[in-house]
């Protein structure tokens, strides 16, 4: 029976009143109120707290900022010394050849490397929250590092290792002189070298600004965006290029570090157009200490269970190396590369360069997010596995100190650094004091030991830079099997370690980041609807429904179709969600009613015609009467099925099917059930969207009901006016698929009878 107007929506009801059937009554959940806060409430209240001041708070806030003053009162000194003191040694150890190497991966001499492991170990013992990692060195903030201070030595001049910018220097002594950048006369402070740790102190510097900054604005949460295969990919690209960097003091070539983008195409052709050039005594150095090195860090990987600590080959390298160059003169004999004198004690501090600040700010940027990206993630992995907490926007602060007073003491970026973490807690470290340990181990060197590096090769340094990179260039072998775990993820971290290592280090961070969003907003554009079915009758299967195209045994209900929009609705996938539905349901109520609309204008135009061709023979009837003039008119009833006329429905049919919507012969469904459950939020185009799918629906006799709405989503469809207050529209919730469906079939059909119509 067809619903009529003396029948609401919500009850099946006869056109004389009487019942038809019983209407199922959803489930009803009571909500709590809630007040809403205005804005203004809203941030008196932040201020309020904020601005307070008590001596309860005034402590927490010193604990929380200085964690040292939070754990070291309560060290366990007879569980935790000995731990600490053995992994603080050791790593100390392992600092020594590894800062004067990556010192020559910054551009820097070798002293400022330990000058950063130094104080950047002590700063972050004092403020950071993680209790494991080792903070310090890292080769691709070096590598970034690097490329900053050679390409701003080239633009103030400095056109070779040796060189003073081939420019007039009045007094270096007294940091008079001048020089050029861009075109623009500036000061010089003093030569080469100095220039070098002023440009990287000054990125450094502002990199630390950045990262507080962060701290500062509560964004620690920025750190999500960076997944592990983007953070993965990155690195591995960077170490392609750090490798590729180290090629030439291998071979012992002087070559100028290529800059810009397809800078590790350049070094490559550089390099192989300067082969003849090797020197023959760097390169055998490095074939044997490459020989010596690499098998041993495999010995030590493997037998790390059973060995208290790591065998520091690298210093034993170091130390064999240094005696043999220095005993060999081989910097006077073969012309090899040496480390130089290496002062000892401090310098004084030194202000950063503030007029190259506008110069280096978005490289700092760059810089900062990865320093800190690495360090949250790192820390927060040996929190997990250790059973305790780390507060990431403390972080934030403590590796922003980490890089802004060491700025001042001739030092360059640091963060957390995963191998030198990873010797560290193998080797007992239960707290930041192994920090200040292998400090004091390096203060040692500072103080005493650090002239007798003199004659070390840089070839040599560079071998322990390239050994190093052995766990980032691995990854290549667990492409295959990224893969088949997830296309996605193994995308995102070819397109970044490609980007990195082919285009720019700091452009692929960026493209990473681009290609992973566009990658989450690609999920969203890819949903599909799918249809779902009931599984069982049973009381505990009865109403579950999935998917009918993935399980087996599932029966779609009869009248009722149920399907599944696996995606948030918004403004960027409004009409996918739409085109999606509507393939879905084999029902495109807009192609119906265009298809409507042109069958309505062929009946017309049909009627019109019979109607003109019944009204000529009507007319030609008349006019042989009126000849004989003795008989009246004689006309044919409507619906008396004579040939050649229309036959129209009765008065009463035609007001009993007008204004009702019919659905199409071959749609086996009078009622669509949405299962909103996957449905996260909604905007205003997207309860736009859902408005016009029901509008369009209705057209054609169909119902859309929505189930399983999150309250958000609820809300959201209160807002944006979608329920009404009285008639067919009105809020009804159902917070099951099986209370939709049932509803929908205790609903008169949209049909009726209209079978005429």
């Amino acid at each position: 029976m067809a619903p009529t107007a003396a029948e609401d929506d919500s009850g099946g009801m006869t056109p004389d009143g009487s019942h038809n059937h019983a209407l199922h009554v959803p489930l009803t959940l009571e909500e709590w109120e809630h007040e809403r806060e205005t804005l203004s409430a809203q941030l008196r209240r932040r201020a309020k707290r904020l601005c307070s001041c008590t001596p309860a708070r005034a402590k927490a806030l010193l604990l929380d900022s200085v964690p040292i003053l939070r754990w070291l009162p309560r060290y366990r000194a007879r569980e935790w010394l000995l731990g600490d003191v053995m992994s603080g040694l050791i790593v100390g150890i392992l600092l020594v050849p590894q800062s004067i190497a990556y010192s020559l991966l910054a551009g820097q001499d070798p002293v400022y490397g330990l000058y950063t492991s130094f104080f950047s170990g002590i700063i972050y013992a004092l403020l950071g929250s993680s209790r494991h990692i080792s903070v310090g060195i890292f080769g691709v903030l070096c590598l970034l590092v690097g490329q900053v201070v050679d390409r701003e030595l080239e633009l103030a001049g400095y056109t070779s290792e040796t060189s003073t910018a081939n420019l007039t220097i009045a007094d270096v002594s007294e940091g008079e002189g001048v020089g050029w950048h861009n075109g623009t006369a500036v000061g010089l402070a003093c030569d080469r070298s100095c220039y070098a740790i002023l440009v990287g102190a000054t990125v450094t510097f502002t990199a630390g600004v950045y990262q507080v900054l962060m701290g500062l604005l509560q964004v620690g949460f920025v750190s999500v965006f960076l997944s592990d295969s983007l953070l993965s990919g990155f690195a591995t690209g960077a170490s392609l290029t750090i490798l590729t960097s180290q090629l030439k003091y291998l071979l012992g070539l002087k070559l100028p570090r290529a800059q810009g983008w397809g800078s590790l195409i350049r070094t490559w052709a550089s390099l192989l157009s300067n082969l003849p050039s090797t020197n023959l005594c760097d390169l055998v150095t490095s074939a044997l200490c490459l020989l010596l090195l690499v098998p041993a860090k495999e010995l030590n990987n493997r037998f790390k269970s059973k060995l208290r600590a790591p065998i520091p080959f690298e210093l034993l390298v170091v130390i064999v190396a240094t005696l043999a160059s220095h005993f060999g003169a081989f910097a006077e004999r073969y012309g090899s590369e040496v480390a130089g004198t290496i002062p000892t004690g401090f310098l004084p501090p030194q202000l950063p360069a503030w007029h190259l600040i506008p110069n280096v700010a978005l490289d700092a940027f760059s810089i900062a997010l990865v320093g800190f990206a690495i360090t949250v993630s790192l820390s927060e992995m040996f929190a997990k596995k250790h059973g305790y907490t780390v507060d990431a926007n403390q972080e934030m602060y403590a590796i922003g100190f980490c890089n802004i007073l060491p700025a001042f003491f001739r030092c360059f970026t640091t963060s957390a650094a995963l191998t030198k973490t990873l010797v560290k807690e193998s080797t007992g470290c239960q707290t930041q004091l192994s920090a200040l340990v292998t400090a004091l181990v390096l203060l040692l060197v500072l103080l005493l030991i650090a002239p007798l590096f003199y004659s070390l090769q840089k070839c040599v340094l560079a071998v322990i830079i390239v050994v190093n990179l052995r766990g980032a260039l691995r990854k290549f072998a667990d492409v295959p099997h990224m893969w088949r775990a997830n296309h996605v993820d193994a995308v995102i971290w070819l397109i970044t370690m490609a980007t990195s290592a082919l285009i720019n280090t700091e452009l692929g961070l960026l493209v990473g980041v681009l290609v992973s969003a566009f990658c989450v907003l690609g999920r969203t554009q890819r949903a599909g609807a799918v249809q779902l079915g009931r599984a069982g009758t049973g009381k505990d299967t009865g109403e579950l429904y999935e998917d009918m195209g993935w399980y087996r045994g599932l029966r779609a209900q009869p009248g009722v179709a149920v399907f599944r929009y696996e995606a948030p609705i918004y403004y960027a996938n409004q009409m996918l969600f739409k085109r999606a539905l509507y393939g879905a349901t084999g029902l495109d109520p807009v192609r119906e009613k265009a298809r409507r609309r042109k069958q309505e204008k062929r009946q017309r135009k049909m009627e019109k015609a019979t109607s003109s061709s019944s009204a000529a023979a009507a007319a030609a009837g008349v006019g042989g009467q009126n000849g004989s003039g003795d008989e009246g008119v004689a006309l044919t009833p409507v619906g008396s099925g004579v040939a050649g006329t229309c036959s129209l429905p009765e008065p009463q049919e035609v007001a009993a099917c007008s204004g009702e919507a019919m659905l199409p012969q071959h749609t086996s469904f009078h009622t669509l059930v949405l299962d909103c459950s996957p449905v996260l939020f909604l905007d205003s185009a997207g309860v736009g969207a859902l408005k016009e799918v029901r509008k369009d629906y209705e057209e054609v006799g169909v119902r859309l009901l929505l189930a399983c709405c999150r309250p958000l989503v609820t809300e959201s469809l209160e807002r944006g006016g979608y329920y009404e207050e009285k008639g067919p529209h009105r809020k009804v919730l159902f917070l099951s698929i099986c209370d939709a469906v049932l509803y929908a079939q205790s609903l008169p059909a949209q049909n009726g009878d209209c079978d005429n119509c």
